[in-house]
């Protein structure tokens, strides 16, 4: 199977930076669209940044412009660099993998990381 491991969530202070890391492991062939969506207490999980394997991304407004996703493909992982960042970031960052072929599965698959806490005290 397919594992996907988080790391880099912590607490940080407003203004502050953050980096979070997700690497894929498991018997990948190809893995289409890896991303990072966040979960706040009492609201549904949102999508916060995505990167296509031709490099398009996508991310949510209220990111733009701070956040930065970037993806290593030789290494299956995905990176989301957060700057500036306010109270209203914090959230559970969960590393996303859609359009995912494994080497003896005849379908693609999607899977998610099991979250990493990112805190943005005031």
């Amino acid at each position: 199977q397919v594992q996907l491991m988080e790391s880099g969530g912590d607490l940080v202070q407003a203004g502050g930076s953050l980096g979070l890391s997700c690497a894929a492991s498991g018997s990948i062939l190809r893995i289409d669209v890896m991303g990072w969506y966040r979960q706040a207490p009492g609201k549904p999980r949102e999508l916060v940044a995505t990167k296509k394997l031709d490099g398009r991304t996508n991310y949510a407004d209220s990111v733009k412009g701070r956040f930065t996703i970037s993806r290593d493909n030789a290494k299956n992982t995905v990176y989301l660099q957060m700057n500036n960042l306010n109270p209203e970031d914090t959230a559970v960052y969960y590393c996303n993998a859609e359009g995912v072929r494994i080497a003896w599965l005849p379908n693609d698959h999607e899977y998610w990381g099991r979250g990493t806490q990112v805190t943005v005290s005031s």
